[in-house]
C-alpha cells in the first residue's frame, strides 16, 4: 500500500447512510500512516458515532462550531490550515449545495469555505437527486473553482432504486488523495514566480501614472499553484489585496522594483508575468509638488521590459515563461505578436474594453496562444478569476508532468 506518512487529512463526514463507508476509509488513511482529524456534522452523529470515528482516526473529532474547548485548543481558521487535504465523503446534496453557494453555517461549511487547500467531495445520494438540474450546476460550480470529485458510482441504492449515487469505495478514494499529495510533493521541487498588479512611476512625490489594473489575477494564480504544491513567489505592484503566509509575498511600487525583486528572485522553473507593468515612466521626476500656478512638460520614456529580459536571458531563462497582453482591439493579433517578440512560451490576452470583466473586476475572459504546440491557442470562457487561474494552473500543471 502506498504510505501516507507525515502527510495530514482533515476528513468531514456529512449526514447519510454512506457515512459508514468512511470508517473504512479512515482506517484506510490511518494504516497508511495518515494524521487524521475529523468534523462530524450534526446530521452524521445519526449515523456514526464521535467515539468510533476517534477509535479509528486516533485523533480529535470536532463538531460545533461554536464549541469553546474546540476554539480554544485550535480555531476553525488553524483547522483547515493543519491539513494538506481536505475529505468530504459522503458529500450529500444538501452539503455540496451548501459549499457551493458559501455558506457558513456550521464548523464544516466554515472549515471549507476558509480553507486554502485541496477539497475533494465523494457524493452520495439517491440517484434522482444525482441527475438532478440544481445538484448539476452545483457541482459545475464546484468544479470551477477547483474542488475534486471522486465518483460517485453507478448501483444498488440502500433506498433499493439503481442508478449513479453510490459513493465510491475506500481505496479508490484513497489513491485519488495519495496520487495529489504525490504529485505536490514533487511540485514542492519546482520554484514559481508570479507577478501582479500595477506599477506606479511617480510624476512628483505625489502624483503619478499607472493603470486600473487591480492585481486580482496574478494573485489568484500565485494562490492555485501554491495549492498545487509549487514553490511560489509573488511579486505584486500596489493593490488592497491579501495573500497565504506560505506564499513569499515582496511588494514593490515601480517598474524598476518590480524588475529588481524579478532578478534577485531568478533563476525559477516558472515564471508567470501578469503585472500591468506601465510601459513609460517620466523621463526626470520633480522633486516637490507640482503647485497649480506653475506650467510644466511632462517626458516620457520607455520603462524596463522585464518580460523580454527574462524570457531572453541565456542562462537564467526559466522552463516555462508565461505572459499576458492586456489589449483594447486586434486581441489575437497583438498577442501573437508579443508573443513572438517577446520570446516567452505562452501569452494570455485579454480584452480589457469591457467593464464587467478584465482590469479591476473579479471576472476574466481569456484567449491563451500557445508558440511551441500542436494547439495555436485555446479560449477560455468569462468566469470568476479565481476559477480562471484553476485552468491556467491546470494546464502549467500537464505542462510540467
Amino acid at each position: 500500500m502506498k504510505d501516507l506518512t507525515n502527510k495530514k487529512i482533515l476528513f468531514i463526514i456529512c449526514g447519510g447512510i454512506s457515512a459508514y463507508k468512511s470508517l473504512e476509509t479512515i482506517r484506510l488513511f490511518r494504516k497508511n500512516k495518515a494524521q487524521i482529524k475529523t468534523i462530524l456534522t450534526k446530521n452524521a452523529k445519526e449515523f456514526v458515532t464521535p467515539l468510533s470515528v476517534a477509535s479509528l482516526s486516533q485523533g480529535k473529532v470536532y463538531d460545533d462550531l461554536f464549541n469553546l474547548e474546540n476554539e480554544t485548543e485550535m480555531d476553525h481558521i488553524s483547522l483547515s490550515r493543519w491539513s494538506d487535504a481536505i475529505v468530504v465523503a459522503p458529500a450529500t446534496a444538501n452539503s455540496i449545495a451548501k459549499i457551493s453557494q458559501g455558506f457558513s453555517e456550521d464548523l464544516a461549511s466554515t472549515v471549507i469555505l476558509a480553507s486554502n487547500k485541496q477539497v475533494f467531495l465523494a457524493p452520495a445520494m439517491n440517484v434522482r437527486m444525482w441527475e438532478h438540474q440544481s445538484t448539476k450546476k452545483n457541482l459545475k460550480i464546484l468544479r470551477n473553482y477547483g474542488y475534486k470529485i471522486i465518483g460517485p458510482r453507478i448501483g444498488e441504492m440502500a433506498c433499493g432504486e439503481y442508478g449513479k449515487g453510490k459513493m465510491t469505495e475506500p481505496l479508490d478514494i484513497y489513491n485519488e488523495v495519495f496520487n495529489f499529495l504525490q504529485q505536490n510533493s514533487k511540485y514542492k521541487k519546482i520554484k514559481a514566480l508570479v507577478t501582479a498588479g500595477p506599477t506606479n512611476e511617480y510624476i512628483d512625490p505625489v502624483r503619478f501614472l499607472t493603470n486600473k489594473s487591480s492585481g486580482k489575477q496574478g494573485y489568484e494564480i500565485a494562490k492555485s499553484l501554491y495549492k498545487r504544491g509549487f514553490d511560489t513567489t509573488l511579486i505584486s505592484g500596489p493593490t488592497n489585496l491579501t495573500i497565504e503566509e506560505d506564499i513569499k509575498l515582496i511588494k514593490v511600487e515601480t517598474a524598476e522594483e518590480m524588475f529588481k525583486a524579478t532578478q534577485k528572485n531568478l533563476p525559477t522553473d516558472l515564471a508567470v508575468f501578469s503585472a500591468a507593468v506601465a510601459d513609460f515612466k517620466i523621463n526626470k521626476k520633480i522633486d516637490t509638488k507640482i503647485k497649480k500656478k506653475d506650467s510644466f512638460i511632462i517626458n516620457l520614456e520607455k520603462n524596463v521590459d522585464i518580460l523580454n529580459y527574462v524570457s531572453n536571458h541565456n542562462s537564467l531563462r526559466p522552463k516555462l515563461v508565461i505572459g499576458f497582453a492586456a489589449e483594447t482591439n486586434d486581441l489575437d493579433e497583438n498577442a501573437i505578436i508579443k508573443l513572438n517578440s517577446k520570446n516567452c512560451d505562452w501569452i494570455i490576452a485579454n480584452d480589457i474594453s469591457k467593464k464587467n470583466k478584465g482590469f479591476n473586476s473579479d471576472f476574466n475572459e481569456v484567449t491563451i496562444h500557445y508558440k511551441n504546440s500542436k494547439k495555436k491557442k485555446e479560449k477560455l470562457s468569462c468566469k470568476r478569476k479565481s476559477e480562471i487561474s484553476e485552468e491556467i494552473v491546470d494546464r502549467i500543471v500537464s505542462q510540467f508532468n
